[in-house]
């Protein structure tokens, strides 16, 4: 084969959302920290190629993640990994966790223990434990104790030409999200509504972005709302979530960071104490259970420790190549797969 690059994924599921995971063939990925390599992926012209090529057409699709699979930095951790999506390189993910969680241990690259493997993951928002519950070979579930989560700014308001003023809350999960309650926007959290919600959450990114400003105290690299995450309480008392991705779709799982940033939320509200596990229910139904495990300070900032527990599911193997005369390195995206936003990527380079 004439191949220039080839990367192996191992493509995994949790809860519904697509996580898969570069195993192999992962070129180094210049820092000194995953923050710095993070930071390296989100402004440098060659990480910003490695991206397009991973998630972007015709080797990507608007479905899913992929998390690089890199060498840790941290002493205590087993492995560390960074995730890639069509907008930027991200610095954590609920979802993504459980799904390298499960890879590492099936794949073999961490030795699975029965009944219990504890797996340390390096992220640029910091080390993430993962307990996985394994029998016969398999990672059963996957109970992660994330980085702790604080509130930035709670009832923001926000004027919108299409839903008047709004009211929203600035969160930090592992990365940073504007929460507001589905019925502002005239929504339910439902799989029918999933293009509507999209458009929303889309337009009050934009709006969000343009004209407020977060940065996590101690990680500069973490900055700027990443997601909107749309919320509801069903009648058996769960909390329904649909967060919003760029450029036009929604999270298939719960979604853990934006999980932890609502119970954050929750805390600072008095609704919910250590100790407390509610669960968390996606668009499509599927579940995490999320526990406050502790209180914390981040920078002097009230913060809490939040759990997430999920399943992840792997289900193929692949590898991707790049052909050294293929004109479409750079990747594509046009806007009757991957929504309106699409536009703003390009076609062939950024």
């Amino acid at each position: 084969m004439r191949w220039k690059r080839t990367i192996q994924l191992l493509d995994v599921h949790a809860e519904g959302e697509i996580g898969r995971v570069a195993i192999g063939g992962v070129p180094k990925i210049p820092g000194d920290t995953v923050a710095e390599q993070l930071h390296w992926l989100n402004t440098d012209p060659k990480g910003d190629e490695l991206r397009r090529f991973l998630v972007l057409e015709p080797r990507g699709a608007p479905i899913g993640s992929v998390n690089l699979l890199l060498p840790p930095k941290h002493p205590d951790a087993d492995a560390a990994f960074i995730i890639l999506q069509p907008d930027q390189a991200h610095a954590s993910s609920g979802s993504n966790s459980i799904c390298v969680t499960t890879a590492l241990l099936e794949a073999g690259i961490v030795e699975m223990q029965e009944p219990e493997t504890v797996v340390t993951l390096e992220t640029a928002a910091g080390l993430v434990k993962a307990i996985a519950t394994c029998r016969d070979g398999r990672c059963e579930k996957v109970r992660l104790t994330m980085v702790p989560s604080f509130v930035h700014e709670l009832d923001v308001a926000l004027d919108t030409p299409e839903w008047g003023r709004i009211s929203l809350d600035l969160c930090y999960g592992g990365i940073f999200y504007a929460l507001v309650d589905v019925g502002q926007v005239g929504l339910t959290i439902e799989k029918a509504n999933a293009a509507a919600l999209v458009q929303a959450g889309m337009a009050l990114k934009e709006r969000i972005n343009r004209t407020i400003s977060v940065v996590h105290p101690e990680i500069p690299a973490i900055s700027g709302v990443a997601y909107v995450m749309f919320r509801d309480i069903d009648p058996d008392g769960a909390v329904r979530t649909c967060t919003t991705m760029w450029p036009g779709r929604v999270d298939r799982s719960p979604c853990g960071t934006g999980s932890s940033a609502n119970l954050a939320t929750m805390h600072a509200r008095g609704k919910v104490k250590v100790g407390d596990i509610l669960t968390s229910r996606s668009t499509i139904g599927s579940e995490f259970e999320v526990g406050l495990a502790a209180e914390t300070t981040v920078a002097g900032k009230p913060a809490i420790i939040p759990t997430i527990t999920g399943r992840g599911f792997t289900f193929g193997l692949s590898q991707v190549a790049l052909d050294p005369f293929d004109p479409m390195a750079a990747g594509f995206a046009l806007t009757d797969v991957w929504g309106p936003s699409a536009g703003e990527i390009g076609d062939a380079t950024k």
